[in-house]
């Protein structure tokens, strides 16, 4: 175990950053509605994106160090992306049922399941993972730069362990795109109300 810290010291703060996120997410909705401590809350809610600041400077720096770009700079990348894009979304999910527990406030809102509705929401969705897409893929790019990498053409990203994450992120990004927006686009799934009888 001591290896491979040794050896992969952005594994290590990938997953403190991870745990760190949701020990300030619970420790501030706790804060905010079982304590009744509004402004401690803030603070701890606040800190979140400083987790992705810290990871994203020791990926640089890092690789300013002389490490080569690899595996775990890529998915520090991934990372930062996905928190950035989906973690706003998910502490107001969790705020929401924080809210409706400990305060009063209303039921959390199902996903539409029909029609325009179903349809406008696969489509805010999937921009959240284009957004995440994109950050990565620019955060890959700065380490690549800062590293001395010149960034491949798309084909050749199998090749390279810092780069599979681009050709995952792209991937995945396209997939979600074709069974979410665009298939309910072409087929939105159409509310049927129980025959009577």
């Amino acid at each position: 175990m001591g290896d491979f810290v040794n050896e992969n010291p952005l594994v290590v703060l990938i997953a403190a950053c991870e745990a760190g996120f949701w020990i300030l997410l619970g420790a501030g909705l706790l804060a905010r509605y079982v304590l009744r401590l509004r402004r401690t809350s803030a603070v701890l809610l606040l800190l979140v994106p400083v987790l992705d600041l810290v990871l994203v400077t020791a990926s640089i720096v890092d690789v300013a160090g002389g490490t080569r770009p690899g595996l775990t700079h890529g998915l520090a990348a991934v990372y930062l992306g996905v928190t950035v894009a989906f973690g706003h979304s998910m502490i107001r999910w969790a705020d929401v049922r924080m809210a409706h527990r400990f305060a009063g406030g209303p039921a959390p809102a199902k996903a539409p399941r029909y029609g325009p509705a179903k349809v406008a929401h696969e489509w805010r969705e999937w921009r959240k993972m284009l957004v995440a897409g994109v950050i990565a893929l620019v955060v890959m790019a700065v380490v690549a730069l800062v590293g001395g990498l010149v960034v491949p053409a798309p084909a050749a990203w199998l090749a390279d362990p810092f780069w599979t994450w681009g050709g995952r992120v792209v991937l995945v990004t396209v997939i979600w795109f074709v069974v979410g927006p665009l298939w309910t686009t072409v087929s939105p799934p159409q509310d049927r109300e129980p025959s009577k009888g």
